[in-house]
This record gives C-alpha cells, structure tokens and sequence, in this order.
C-alpha cells in the first residue's frame, strides 16, 4: 500500500502534521531517522516522502540523523521515489552559507557575512567585517540557537573561550555577519507550502534570537501554567512585496525545496535582508487560532501531501 513517509528525528514536532493526517484519513509511516540503515540496491516502498530533518537534531542527542537521512534520500531519488525537500533542501537546511549562495544567486540579498574556523581566524574576520555591533552564528544552527549579537570582538572572543564543546558549531564553523538593525521591533517569517506562499509571521524579536515556532518550543522553565504570556508570533495572511515572494519561488524552485519558511528583516532604509531558510518548517496553533484561519498550515500540508500521494 503506498503511504506518505514522513522522514524525521523530533516526534514532538511531529504532533499536529500527525493529526492533519489522520483527520484527512491518509495513510502514513512516521519515519525515525536517528539511526539504523540504507539498503541502497533494494527497492524503497512504494508512496510519497516528505523530509523533516532538522538542524538542530544534535540538541537532541541525534548527532547523525542529517547524515543517516542524506543517505536515505540518495537512495529513495536513485530508485526515483517522490521526495518532497529532496537531498538538495537538507543540504541546505544543515548549512547558513550554503542558503546565502543560493539566495544571493536568485537576487536576495544577504547579510555581509565572514565563515570562520578556528579562534584566531574568528578574531580575523571580525577584524575584517569591520562594523560593529555584530552577529555570531553557528553555521549548522536551527532554533536561533547560538546566535550572539556583540559590540566588541574581545567580548565575542571571550564568550567563544567559555563555551562548553557540546555547545560549539557542530560543524566547527562560525559566522561573523553584519548586524541589520530592524526598522521594526520583528522579524518576518514567510511560509510555503507546495511552493506556494501561505502566509507571513511576524516574529517579536525583543526577548532575543530563539524562534522557534512549534508549540513545544513555548514551554520552558519561566512556563506557568495559569499565565498566559502575550504571544510573539502574528501571522499576515497577505504580504505585499511580489519581487521577494518570487526571489523564494525560485529558490525553491531550483534546490528541490517544496515546504520552507524564509526569514527576511527590513533596515530603517527598507532594504530586505533574508538571513534565513527553515527547511523543516514548525508552525504555531496560537497564532493560527489568533488569526481565525478557515485551514491551518499542517492542514494545507497534509492536502498538499494527498495530492502527491494521488500522483505515484
């Protein structure tokens, strides 16, 4: 029987697609990819695969699941199955640098940026960024996690000294970007679905760089449960500026990408900077509700994944 797989290493992310799903009676096979094996010369099953992997599974204790998961996507296009964010999209998911040469190539423009390995190579190219305040990320990242705004490079090179190695780029790269000052207190997330745009959120960024959007991301230790925090993510139904949209059509359009959420900042000029591709893209019910919606995103994701399904 063909099935839609959804290839994955985060369970809990997996909650509302999983209800999207069973709500539309699809036939699924939630797919674990922290680890096991790829029987690269036997015929993969039959159905439609949608790639989850994320960035962050190291966070998680899932070092290799972006390794495990490049193979297995090697071997299900090499057999020519349907792969929704094909090898191409991981690619990219697991790499900042890599994202800014392909936005660069569709005429996005990036923050200035310098990669660096190595604690006197950083120190160099914060030297040759020349601007401060500025931002440290890693370049395998997801979440936000570790990225560092500074006004001085001996403040960056003392933070960098004082990590913990657990908490160092996993792949040993850093970026030292321009810092883009926000003309407004947010930051603009654009999600597409089926390569289509669905809507924007807005994302209040004055409690720092962590943005995740799925549900469970919220709850952490300041949690209370008899609280309700304001919260910080407002979706646009509409986004007016048609020239952006198509720059990330075509994106995705060339890196195999079919669901993504694209993070831009606008400057006090109104220059847009994009910074950002979510590969494995979460969204948030509250917002969703807040918006009055008539379908949510994992609704539209589970019709888009119906639809291909219907295809092979």
């Amino acid at each position: 029987m063909k099935k839609i797989h959804i290839l994955h290493e985060n369970p809990e992310w997996l909650i509302p697609l999983r209800e999207a799903l069973e709500e539309q009676e699809l036939p699924y096979r939630e797919w674990l990819l922290d680890e096991g094996t790829v029987p690269f010369h036997e015929t993969p099953p039959e159905g439609v695969f949608y790639n989850r992997m994320s960035a962050s599974s190291h966070t998680r204790g899932h070092r290799y699941a972006p390794e495990l998961t490049l193979a297995t996507l090697h071997w299900l296009e090499r057999h020519g199955r349907r792969v929704l964010n094909d090898h191409r999209a991981l690619h990219l998911e697991v790499s900042k640098l890599a994202q800014y040469r392909v936005l660069e190539t569709a005429g996005l423009r990036t923050p200035h940026t310098i990669a660096a390995v190595g604690r006197e190579s950083l120190q160099r190219a914060a030297e040759a960024l020349g601007r401060t305040p500025f931002i440290l990320k890693p370049n395998r990242g997801g979440k936000g996690l570790g990225v560092q705004l500074f006004h001085s490079i001996p403040a960056m090179l003392d933070f960098v000294e004082q990590l913990p190695p657990e908490e160092q780029p996993i792949d040993g790269t850093w970026l030292v970007q321009e810092y883009v000052q926000s003309r407004d207190p947010f930051i603009t997330r654009c999600e597409f679905i089926g390569r289509k745009f669905f809507y924007a959120v807005q994302v209040n960024t004055s409690e720092g760089f962590e943005l995740c959007p799925a549900d469970v991301c919220e709850v952490g230790g300041d949690f209370c449960p008899t609280t309700e925090a304001p919260n910080k993510f407002r979706i646009l139904p509409r986004l007016d500026e048609p020239e952006l949209l198509r720059g990330y059509e075509a994106v995705m359009e060339a890196n195999g990408i079919e669901v993504a959420g694209f993070e831009f900042i606008r400057s006090p000029s109104g220059e847009l900077f994009t910074y950002d591709i979510n590969t494995n893209t979460n969204y948030n019910s509250r917002a969703e509700q807040d918006s009055q919606f008539d379908i949510t995103a994992m609704q539209r994701l589970a019709t888009v994944l119906a639809h291909e399904l219907a295809r092979v």
